[in-house]
């Protein structure tokens, strides 16, 4: 019975056998003792209470044992269901499972896993770490913190180890280049108004490094390598309202250094200041046209260049009072100039005497009558400008005039047609001054036109030299007709003359007359039939002219000859040209004593 219950399916046959020896020695042993059988049935009831025993604590371990080897796999498959869930691993490993069949072979099989898992958690946290690290380095960079509390960092990450999925690792990756970019541009935004504020305190001269150290200290330029720049908000609102503020400071040092330079400009152009004095200014006057943006020039509008700038103008002040009225009398001067070019007559409201005596009486400043005189010159030039395409014609008008008088003087050369050096010369411009001089009727006549319309569009008369052209060119005209009635009557005198001349010979027989061809030459040196030298003044001839002068002033050398001022006093009275009337008609006698030489009359 004992050796059945010792034997089983599983004992060695060793185990079996040694049993056995030792059951059969200890009844051997029993009878060669005496023992009884009843002593035997006893001690072996014993023995087989006592390996049941022996069998039952066995069991017991064992069954202890595989509630602990089976607690410990369920642990451990709760341990990996756990990591495999906090790392986002959602696949079980079955193949574990279905391979495994004891629980100490479930157990060596789970246990690397749950150590790879562990691995791959604290790389996963490690990951988790540093990406949180950086996240809440650049947060509280953007936050504008001082410091950073890593008691806060390590609690996050502890309320973070249910989730290390890389869902959640990618999510946190994100969120960190978001934070990376937003810092990016904040850092270059920072650059950006530093480098702004750089320039605007060059242009005004100001420290720049006090200024953005009063916005942030970091913003200096320092040699510390750990001193980040700030990019938090105030520093950003800072450095904005510190840009508004320079800006505005800009604005108001531009505006008033304008105004100085507006003064500056006067005051040169007052006192005729040399390019040598303006040249020292010459950055400063570089404003007046530039756009606010592109004054960049350091120092620029600083307080001292503001400051030269001012003492400039103060100076020029002081000097302006003892050059105004030298000032006055140049601008008065050059008044007259353009006046005399333009044949304008000047205001006499500021002529040389009366603006010195009010200058040294003191009833006027000489700034307000140097503006006068400037508004005047400004009056002035806007008439010339619309008086040009009239005065054009006026000179048009004069050189034809001039062209005629060249060619009386030309066809009164009796040695004109001589093969002389220069004759065909002569011959060609005589060609192209009767051309002018058949226009001359019609250029007056043009004249006369548009001067009256210029009156009817202005509604004031077209003055030359003071006196009405309109009324010069009409006197002209009459000059023109009786110059030419003056001709007709000394052709017909000079057919007279021959007719008498004629007769005479034929009484007393021909004599040469050395003096022929000037017994009609005027006394006054003029030539008889012609205008050929231009009188500076309209006069009336005598009977010994042969004809009047034309009414025209010689302008082609462009210099003025007071003819249209005399003009002007004479209009008033008719012109006395020369009439030869019937008792005027030379005798035999008076053209025989013209010549010198001739014989008395008897």
């Amino acid at each position: 019975m004992l050796a059945v219950g010792i034997g089983s399916p599983f004992t060695s046959v060793r185990t079996s056998s040694s049993c056995n020896a030792l059951l059969r020695e200890l009844q051997q042993i029993w009878s060669d003792i005496g023992e009884s059988e009843a002593d035997k049935d006893r001690m072996l009831l014993e023995l087989e209470r006592e390996c049941l025993e022996v069998y039952r604590r066995k069991v017991e371990e064992a069954v202890n044992a595989k509630a602990r080897l089976h607690q410990s796999v369920a642990s451990k498959e709760a341990e990996v269901a756990t990591l495999m869930a906090a790392l986002g691993e959602l696949n079980s490993p079955s193949q574990i499972e279905k391979r495994s069949k004891t629980l100490k072979e479930k157990l060596a099989s789970i246990s690397p896993l749950v150590e790879e898992l562990k691995t791959k958690k604290e790389e996963r946290l490690k990951q988790f770490g540093d990406i949180k690290a950086q996240i809440e380095k650049i947060s509280v960079e953007i936050s504008g913190y001082s410091h950073l509390n890593d008691h806060m960092i390590i609690n996050s990450l502890t309320m973070e180890e249910t989730d290390l999925s890389l869902r959640k690792l990618n999510e946190y990756q994100s969120h960190l280049r978001a934070l990376q970019k937003e810092k990016s541009d904040r850092l270059h935004m920072v650059l950006e108004h530093v480098s702004e504020v750089h320039s605007l305190c060059g242009v005004l001269g100001l420290d720049f490094g006090q200024t953005v150290s009063d916005v942030h200290p970091s913003l200096e330029i320092t040699t510390s390598v750990e001193q980040a720049t700030n990019i938090s908000n105030s520093t950003l609102k800072g450095l904005e309202q510190t840009i508004v503020t320079l800006k505005a400071e800009r604005k108001a040092r531009i505006q008033k250094l304008k105004d100085i330079v507006t003064s500056l400009f006067e005051l040169w152009n007052l006192m005729d200041s040399s390019h040598d004095e303006k040249r020292k200014f010459s950055r400063i006057t570089s404003i007046m046209h530039a756009p606010e943006v592109e004054v960049t020039e350091p120092g620029l509008l600083s307080a001292e260049t503001i400051e030269q700038a001012s003492a400039e103008v103060e100076r020029l002040t002081k000097f302006k009072a003892g050059r105004m009225k030298q000032l006055v009398m140049k601008r008065r001067s050059e008044l007259e100039e353009i006046c005399r070019m333009t044949h304008i007559e000047a205001d006499p409201s500021t002529a040389p005497e009366k603006s010195n005596a009010l200058i040294d009486s003191g009833l006027v400043d000489p700034s307000e009558l140097l503006e006068n005189i400037e508004v005047q010159i400004v009056k002035v030039k806007e008439e010339a400008t619309s008086r040009k395409e009239i005065m054009d014609r006026v000179d048009r008008w004069l050189l034809a005039c001039e062209e005629e008088n060249w060619l009386e003087e030309y066809n009164q050369d009796e040695n004109r047609y001589n093969a002389g050096r220069g004759s065909h010369v002569n011959l060609k411009r005589a060609e192209r001054a009767r051309v002018t001089v058949s226009k001359i009727p019609a250029i007056v006549d043009n004249l006369i036109n548009r001067t009256l319309a210029w009156e009817d569009e202005k509604k004031t008369m077209f003055l030359y030299d003071g006196a009405r052209l309109v009324t010069i060119l009409e006197d002209y005209k009459l000059s023109r007709q009786h110059r030419e009635e003056e001709k007709k009557r000394y052709r017909d005198q000079k057919k007279l003359q021959d007719l008498l001349l004629t007769e005479k010979e034929a009484m007393y027989g021909s004599k040469p007359s050395p003096r022929k061809s000037n017994s009609f030459r005027k006394p006054n040196g003029y030539r008889a039939n012609g205008n050929g030298s231009m009188p500076p003044t309209p006069r009336r001839n005598s009977v010994g002219g042969a004809t009047p002068e034309l009414l025209t002033p010689r302008s082609y050398s462009g210099r003025q000859n007071g003819y249209f001022k005399e003009m002007r006093r004479l209009s008033t009275t008719p012109l006395n040209f020369v009439a030869i009337s019937k008792d005027d008609t030379m005798s035999y006698a008076s053209i025989y004593g013209s010549e010198p030489g001739s014989p008395p009359p008897s």
